[in-house]
């Protein structure tokens, strides 16, 4: 019907006219009410009839021109047809048309001015009494067309309002994720920043003590200490100068501690076992513990750091966690299970929730490797992330 609203209206005129047709038979004065096939319609109506009804063909692309020609043939209708034919039905229909796309006030205006036309016509220009029932039939069908297309277009109206505030909180969300993986992607830029300005910081140290306590090498090797030190403190300003354009005002002009890691995973467990949480730990890294990138010790750190926050926050109680992590070959991989009965890890995949299981995936990308959180079989959530060494 949307596709081919013109052919949807002509299926609308045909039924009109059929049903006028049928009524022109029907006469309102019988010995015991109403009778049908007592009269029979004038040449001049079912012409009247068939022009009302071809002009609704046209009804929505030109609504007050369609309700001008119906009206006017009402009224030809109405003052030369005798008996009368049921033309008003026309009438009737474009004046609901019209009612249903425009304003209320152009709605009444034109409503009640048809209203009164056509039934101060019907009633002057009709056989006795003026108050006859089908004097009082236009009256009644013209005003109940103009408070029925009214009642739709307020519809109609109401039905657009909450499909804009929809579209415009879909909208609104989706400005919100992007804007939380943008912070997001800041904080990782932030972090990877501070662990390798923290790195070359001490490079540049280094070089710089070596400089002054390796008086009796040649000269040569003061003048390659000499160059460390000078590349080391130009990679500081440059990433200095660019990563500040990523600091918000007020954050710290440099890290007051270094980046948290592997090493202090013990005390990050701790904290969620006084929260309630018993959590069970497994590492097994081979004695490298210590020996990892600090990007990847970072990553593997906040990988568990968020997956055992979604787990207190949304596992639900008596839940038990455990993480383990794993040297494999060239790689680190990741793990944190939950028994919960409720997503835990991945809550925030859903509608309304967070983005930390977005944050644990750009980490993982950013180094090389992968994460995938997802319902265990049974019951729970997995968080498992892989992150290469080398």
């Amino acid at each position: 019907m949307r596709s081919h609203p013109l052919a949807t209206d002509a299926v609308v005129a045909l039924g009109v006219l059929v049903s006028m047709v049928i009524g022109s038979f029907a006469g309102p004065h019988g010995p015991h009410g109403p009778t049908f096939v007592t009269r029979a319609p004038e040449p001049l109506s079912l012409l009247l009839m068939v022009l009302g009804a071809a002009a609704l063909v046209f009804r929505r692309r030109h609504t007050r021109a369609v309700l001008a020609v119906t009206g006017a043939l009402c009224l030809l209708e109405l003052t030369t047809g005798e008996p009368r034919a049921p033309v008003a039905m026309s009438t009737v229909i474009a004046l609901y048309t019209l009612a249903s796309r425009t304003d209320r006030p152009t709605t009444w205006r034109i409503g009640l001015l048809t209203m009164a036309g056509l039934t101060g016509v019907a009633m002057l220009a009709g056989p006795p009494p003026w108050y006859a029932q089908e004097n009082i039939a236009i009256f009644a069908w013209t005003g109940m067309a103009a408070a029925a297309g009214d009642a739709v277009r307020s519809r109609r109206a109401f039905i657009g309002a909450i499909r804009e505030r929809a579209e415009r909180a879909e909208r609104t969300r989706e400005e919100e994720a992007r804007r939380r993986v943008a912070e997001e992607r800041l904080r990782i830029a932030r972090d990877l920043h501070d662990v390798v300005a923290h790195h070359i910081a001490l490079v540049n140290v280094q070089a710089g003590v070596a400089a002054h306590v390796m008086d009796k090498r040649p000269d040569q090797a003061k003048e390659a200490l000499a160059h460390v030190r000078d590349a080391s403190r130009s990679a500081l300003n440059e990433l200095r100068a660019t990563v500040g354009l990523l600091r918000q005002s007020g954050d710290p002009e440099a890290p007051t501690e270094p980046a948290p890691g592997l090493g202090v995973l013990d005390e990050l467990v701790d904290t969620f076992r006084h929260a309630g949480l018993p959590v069970k730990v497994m590492v097994e890294l081979g004695g490298e513990r210590d020996a990892l990138p600090a990007a990847v010790d970072l990553a593997a750190y906040r990988v568990i750091q968020e997956a055992l926050t979604n787990v207190r926050k949304h596992a639900g109680p008596e839940v038990r966690a455990e993480v383990s992590v794993v040297r494999v070959g060239a790689s680190v991989e990741v793990t944190v299970l939950d028994d919960g009965g409720a997503p835990a890890a991945g809550e925030d995949e859903g509608e309304g929730g967070g983005h930390g299981l977005l944050g644990m995936r750009e980490r993982a990308t950013a180094l090389g490797g992968s994460c995938f959180a997802g319902p265990r079989f049974g019951g729970g959530y997995r968080v498992h992330a892989i992150l290469p060494v080398t």
